[in-house]
């Protein structure tokens, strides 16, 4: 996958916070090199969060945030404040403009507490040092620049990429679990969900690793698995399906072949699979009345058998035998009250970064909402768990 082609899930999120006049968007434009965000002297001239990707060396593919000054005011400031706020959900690392001139103010630090409180890593940014009498020096994440001069821009852009290459995540989706020539096997169906002329991200990225690694990738739909198991020269290490297909790629595939799925993949690359499994045991428990969350990390057009909000809802009823009452987010939607919940059943997160989908899982658990996700749920209810998490022991624990 191309610099140019890598998906904003997985690309660096960076985002740009401060006080309104601080310089942030000036600073935006400087180490981006160009005119990304609208720069005036009025204070709150950007009121939304602007949101960029593209290639920013020496980093590599990133999403530059900027956000509106956390201190602007009114009804509509606290509106943008909040927005601002819900970016960091989606942060890889902060920058957190001050105008060196005024030096760290009360809002400034109550940044400083959201940063450290949600694990973010930041640097400090003292914009308009040309503004000083002498400029001071520069420490580990404190940096003095001058968005107008262009002083310090590539020292600041070093500085981001020495701080991230810290705190880099060597998680893998798939190719940790298989050798260079091993035979994977991959269930993609063809449905009306199914999009026309390409795959869903999810089967691209896991095509992509096993190709990295010298692994071979054979891709078939669930109606021809049972042959193409059959013509093989060798028995596969793994077989890899769509969620939607479990039950049948289950059943054709041999009690000796590793089974898993997309979604249960990605929720172990993205989050804390553990925790989904442990959420799962919460479908023997629903109740008529309950109410279930079903949460995606895109929007897409609804087709007639949509499995956020028709097939799943259909096998909560009749794996549990109860009436309960389904909910329905998508994109970057996210309840912050999830209280009326039982529990929250959330895509696999394809289309969100591993931040976003960690706050999520994190929110929920600070709520006291079990959560799981498309595959692991839909294994359960076909009776296919354990085995679709045999290769994941941490996970597998969770079911004894």
């Amino acid at each position: 996958m191309s610099l140019n082609n890598t998906v904003s899930a997985e690309r660096v999120h960076i985002g740009f916070f401060g006080m309104r006049n601080s310089g942030k968007s000036s600073v935006v434009n400087a180490v981006t090199g160009q005119k990304l965000s609208l720069v005036s002297d009025i204070k709150g001239t950007t009121t939304d969060p602007v949101k960029k990707a593209m290639e920013l060396l020496p980093l590599g593919p990133v999403v530059i945030i900027d956000t509106p000054g956390i201190d602007d005011e009114g009804l509509l400031g606290e509106m943008r404040v909040k927005r601002a706020k819900d970016m960091l959900n989606r942060t890889d690392i902060a920058l957190l403009v001050v105008d060196a001139t005024k030096g760290i103010q009360p809002a400034d630090k109550k940044l400083k507490k959201l940063f450290d409180s949600k694990k973010i890593p930041y640097i400090i940014i003292y914009n308009k040092s040309d503004l000083l009498e002498s400029i001071p020096e520069n420490s580990e994440n404190e940096i003095y620049v001058s968005a107008q001069k262009g002083t310090n821009i590539n020292l600041l852009k070093e500085m981001i990429a020495r701080t991230l290459k810290t705190k880099e995540d060597e998680k893998k989706i798939v190719s940790d679990l298989v050798e260079p020539n091993d035979l994977v096997v991959l269930v993609v169906p063809i449905d009306e969900s199914a999009p026309k002329g390409r795959l869903i991200l999810p089967q691209q990225q896991v095509i992509r690793e096993l190709l990295e690694i010298g692994a071979t990738a054979v891709v078939c739909r669930d109606t021809e698995l049972k042959q193409t198991l059959l013509s093989l020269g060798k028995k596969p290490k793994l077989v890899i399906t769509d969620s939607q297909a479990f039950a049948k790629v289950s059943a054709d595939t041999p009690e000796d072949i590793p089974l898993t799925s997309f979604s249960i993949l990605f929720a172990r690359y993205k989050g804390d699979l553990p925790a989904v499994v442990r959420g799962a045991a919460m479908l023997d428990k629903i109740k008529n009345g309950d109410k279930i969350l079903i949460s995606e990390g895109c929007t897409h057009h609804r087709q007639c058998n949509d499995i956020g909000t028709v097939k799943i809802p259909g096998l909560v009823r009749k794996y549990t035998g109860k009436m309960p009452e389904f909910y329905f987010t998508s994109g970057g939607d996210f309840p912050e009250k999830l209280s009326p919940y039982s529990l929250v059943i959330h895509c696999g997160a394809c289309m969100l970064n591993k931040r976003e989908m960690q706050y999520r899982a994190g929110h929920a658990e600070d709520c006291g909402v079990p959560m799981t996700n498309y595959g692991i749920a839909i294994a359960q209810m076909n009776g296919i768990l354990k085995r679709s998490i045999e290769l994941f022991p941490e996970a597998l624990k969770e079911l004894d």
